[in-house]
């Protein structure tokens, strides 16, 4: 496909396997799952959930900055999370991110995350409209 891009930029962490940070497909990007890593220790930020959820959005708003849009953008997200009673936590903390109209999201309890973190977040962006 002669209209697809990597995105890639120093400012959220390296992808850890072979996969590319944002894959930008006309005015459509989307966004690999983020976990809470520093990217420039590529070490968890904090055992804290909240502190997780913060760093995930922070490492997704890079992407999208290096994509030429913002959380903004964002039409669908998908969340996924160890623990399920974090739910309203990461509810609190996108509204610290996002403002409305919000995207589309689905939040999903899984077993176990990369490097074990409690937090992951992928999304579709769309830009240029």
């Amino acid at each position: 496909m002669s209209n697809k891009a990597m995105i890639n930029t120093e400012q959220a962490p390296a992808a850890i396997g072979p996969y590319s940070q944002a894959v930008k497909a006309g005015n459509t990007v989307y966004l690999s799952g983020q976990i809470p890593l520093d990217p420039h220790t590529m070490e968890l930020v904090s055992e804290d959930f909240e502190a997780q959820a913060r760093q995930v959005f922070d490492n997704l708003q890079a992407v999208c900055q290096e994509a030429a849009g913002s959380l903004q953008d964002i039409v669908k997200l998908n969340l996924y999370l160890v623990d399920l009673d974090n739910f309203g936590v990461v509810n609190k903390v996108m509204e610290e991110y996002f403002q409305a109209p919000y995207p589309a999201r689905a939040a999903v309890g899984v077993k176990q995350l990369p490097k074990g973190s409690q937090v992951e977040a992928e999304a579709v962006m769309v830009i240029g409209d």
